[in-house]
């Protein structure tokens, strides 16, 4: 009896020691994950060794340009077993893959007391990247609600800020613009003031890109994709405001403005090309690197400017598990570590996007990269809502960014424009399924 007794206590104390390191019983496991071809995930590379480090499981990275990711993620996802462990989505991917029924609904993680660390605090991921990035099925089927659920975490997401050289603006009395009449009066102001110089670097290009420029306007003009009733309002007088105010900073911006991309408008930005640039956070740091910039200690960082409200856009990347993965519970860990406050402070440090409002407010962070606090601002009126991400969304999409393409180079009349967009976009919903209960 009492040697059963001491086998017992040994048992016991033996089981106490396994469940004192999380990590244990998945040491040697190696998570294949997908990440982009991105800043942030680059800084996420650095940091996987110290993951590895504190807890024995390994990691290979496969990293692609973020449409072939796509692409390739498409293929993987329809398979019974597929090749990853952890994959990042871009966000607008996130209706596709629920809809599919091609990711893990994370709560049954969450709940497991061996995998969920209790100091976690999810309460200080940022909100509007959560809800943009991470949660399906609530109201609209992809915004927070009772019926929502959590599906990934934010990695990597981004929010619009202003970059504006304090250098040209001190030199002819512009203040930094706070709303989007100063914004688009600095815009044009500029080239008269400083020849050769645009007022502000934007997305032009057909499809895609102008389709966000003019949605980058929208939502803080006051202007909407759709009312609740899933009704198009894009051709409303706020849509036409956003319109005319893309193409206002596209004419007064630099030469060969209209067929920019991302990439493209921040060079003309720190090339000096352009007074302004308006995009994500994800470009910032570039701008004071003197490898890539000729404008490094000349840049001044400002929140999105107001319209009729403050409405800065969230988009960018998520980690979420497919449902097909072989390592779900190591991979969730891996997730859970990127996303954790030393994490996501690591990740930071090397150039990521922070994901937790503690992070913009660390003090090392701020003197690092002093536009962080700026960033930390901005961040309080990400809106989660300023693109509908349905499963249709990329054939709307697509629309209206061949539609403004022709507004910026041809000269389209806006209301015009925008009427054959909502006439088109009703007729998607429609064959979708949209208004079937009505």
């Amino acid at each position: 009896m009492l040697k059963s007794l001491k086998l017992g206590a040994v048992a016991a104390l033996m089981a106490g020691a396994a469940y004192a390191n999380p990590y244990a019983e998945y040491e040697g496991t190696t998570l294949i994950v997908n990440f982009p071809a991105h800043p942030h995930y680059n800084a996420a590379i650095k940091v996987l060794p110290e993951f590895t480090k504190q807890t024995g499981i390994e990691v290979e990275v496969d990293q692609l340009p973020y449409l072939k990711m796509r692409e390739r993620q498409t293929l993987e996802l329809a398979q019974d077993e597929g090749e990853y462990d952890l994959i990042s989505y871009v966000v607008f991917s996130k209706a596709d893959y629920v809809f599919a029924d091609q990711l893990e609904n994370l709560a049954k993680y969450f709940m497991n007391p061996k995998l969920a660390n209790p100091a976690y605090d999810a309460e200080d991921l940022i909100d509007g990247y959560v809800e943009n990035i991470g949660v399906a099925g609530g109201t609209k089927g992809y915004l927070p609600g009772k019926t929502g659920s959590l599906f990934g975490i934010p990695f990597g997401s981004e929010t619009s800020v202003l970059a504006y050289r304090k250098d040209i603006f001190e030199k002819h009395g512009i203040a930094e613009p706070e709303t989007y009449d100063q914004l688009l009066d600095a815009a044009c102001k500029i080239p008269e003031v400083e020849p050769g110089m645009g007022g502000m670097a934007s997305r032009a290009a057909s499809g895609h890109q102008a389709s966000h420029a003019f949605l980058l306007h929208l939502a803080p003009l006051g202007g909407r994709v759709f009312d609740d009733n899933w009704n198009p309002i894009i051709n409303n007088a706020a849509g036409v405001e956003a319109a005319e105010a893309l193409k206002t900073i596209v004419d007064c911006g630099p030469e060969g403005a209209m067929s920019f991309g991302p990439a493209e408008a921040a060079n003309a930005f720190a090339n000096g090309d352009a007074a302004m640039f308006m995009d994500s956070i994800a470009f910032m740091p570039g701008f004071e690197n003197p490898d890539r910039s000729s404008v490094v200690g000349k840049v001044g960082y400002a929140m999105h400017p107001k319209g009729v409200r403050r409405g800065s856009q969230t988009g960018g990347f998520g980690i979420a598990i497919p449902k097909n993965a072989e390592n779900k519970e190591a991979a969730f860990l891996l997730m859970q570590w990127l996303t954790s406050k030393e994490g996501d402070l690591m990740v930071a440090m090397e150039g990521g996007n922070p994901s937790r409002f503690s992070t913009y407010e660390n003090a090392d962070l701020n003197a690092k990269y002093p536009f962080a606090s700026t960033f930390g601002e901005a961040l309080k009126y990400a809106d989660p809502d300023w693109r509908p991400i349905i499963p249709v969304w990329g054939k709307i999409n697509a629309d209206i960014g061949t539609t403004l393409s022709k507004v910026l180079t041809e000269d389209l009349d806006i209301q015009e424009a925008l009427d054959g967009v909502a006439e088109r976009t009703k007729a998607v919903m429609e064959d979708a399924g949209y208004y079937t209960w009505q």
